[in-house]
């Protein structure tokens, strides 16, 4: 079982920066991949950056590439979502989860936090 804590969300004006933290405890960090995942309203979820076991290989979706990443820090049993330029459109409720395998499919996570608010105002 692992529990999955996010911290680091609230309003921002588009152009700034933020960083969201999520903080595991329980199972072994090292044996999940990772990643942040958005749910805007009225909008499905959508996978937003992963990273996989030990840090090696990322994905992102497009409109974020460029702009956001997504540390791991194993010792810590963290992993980030380094957020840069924001959009209006980034405007969602962020959550981390955690997987067996390397993927940018929801239904492929088995772990999920309770989620954080974004909020980029004009």
């Amino acid at each position: 079982q692992v529990h999955l804590v996010e911290s680091g969300g609230g309003l921002v004006q588009a152009g700034d920066s933020l960083r969201l933290s999520c903080e595991a405890s329980g199972g072994i960090f090292t044996e999940y991949c990772l990643g942040w995942f958005r749910q805007a309203p009225g909008k499905q979820r959508e996978f937003v950056a992963g990273v996989s076991f030990w840090g090696g290989d990322t994905r992102y979706r497009d409109s974020v590439k460029g702009r956001f990443t997504i540390p791991r820090d194993n010792a810590e049993k963290t992993v980030s979502l380094q957020m840069s330029d924001l959009k209006v459109e980034d405007t969602a409720v962020y959550y981390c989860a955690a997987s067996r395998r390397f993927s940018v499919e929801d239904t492929d996570y088995r772990y999920w936090g309770q989620g954080t608010q974004v909020t980029v105002a004009s």
